[in-house]
Order: structure tokens, then C-alpha cells, then sequence
């Protein structure tokens, strides 16, 4: 598939603190789940934007924890704002895509060519 970056930009927060609400967990190992779900072009930069932009909102709760390689790592769970903003991504999300779904169902029963 092409390169979808800039669709992906409004929903990759979204979908980064959906994978921390399902357990502590670190950057590369947000960015390695991201693309076994396909999202091959996101990039360890891309979510530490995101993950320093929940720290800075206080969407998450944050352990440092030592490393067997470098630094220590920033572990992150998601705190009760962050599940709160977390509900109203997946309340938008379901609005928006139920119209585009709406919209192509509409497009098809006119028999246009999408």
C-alpha cells in the first residue's frame, strides 16, 4: 500500500495508547507492535513524539527501569486520564469511520464507480 503517513497521523496516538492500556510496556516495543499490525512505516522517532506528547499531557504514568543495553527505559502505563482520553478516541474513531462506511455504501447503491 502506499505510503499512508499522513492518514495514519491523526490516529497513531490512538493506537499507541490502546497498546499501553493493554499492559506496562516501552517505545521500541510500541513501535514493534505497530508494525506487526502493518504499520511498517512508523518509526521509533514517530512514537517517542507521541509517547513524550502523553507524558507531557499526563496520559500515562511512567517507571524507569533499568536496561541490559543503554539507558534505562521508560516503562508506561496508562493512568485514569489517559483511559478517559483513550474512550473518546475510540468514540470519534467509531463515528468517523461508520460515515466513511456510510459513505461508500451510499456511493455503491448509485452504482458509481469508487
Amino acid at each position: 500500500m502506499e505510503n499512508i503517513t499522513e492518514m495514519l497521523k491523526g490516529v497513531l496516538e490512538g493506537c499507541v495508547l490502546e497498546i499501553i492500556s493493554r499492559g506496562e510496556t516501552y517505545g521500541y516495543e510500541i513501535t514493534q507492535q505497530l508494525r506487526e499490525l502493518g504499520f511498517t512505516d512508523v518509526v521509533e522517532g514517530t512514537v517517542y513524539t507521541i509517547t513524550m506528547r502523553l507524558e507531557k499531557n499526563n496520559l500515562v504514568n511512567i517507571e524507569k527501569k533499568p536496561s541490559t543495553m543503554g539507558p534505562p527505559r521508560k516503562f508506561y502505563t496508562l493512568n485514569a486520564a489517559g483511559q478517559e482520553h483513550l474512550e473518546i478516541f475510540w468514540k470519534k474513531w467509531d463515528f468517523v469511520s461508520s460515515k466513511i462506511d456510510e459513505l461508500k455504501t451510499k456511493i455503491k447503491s448509485k452504482g458509481e464507480v469508487i
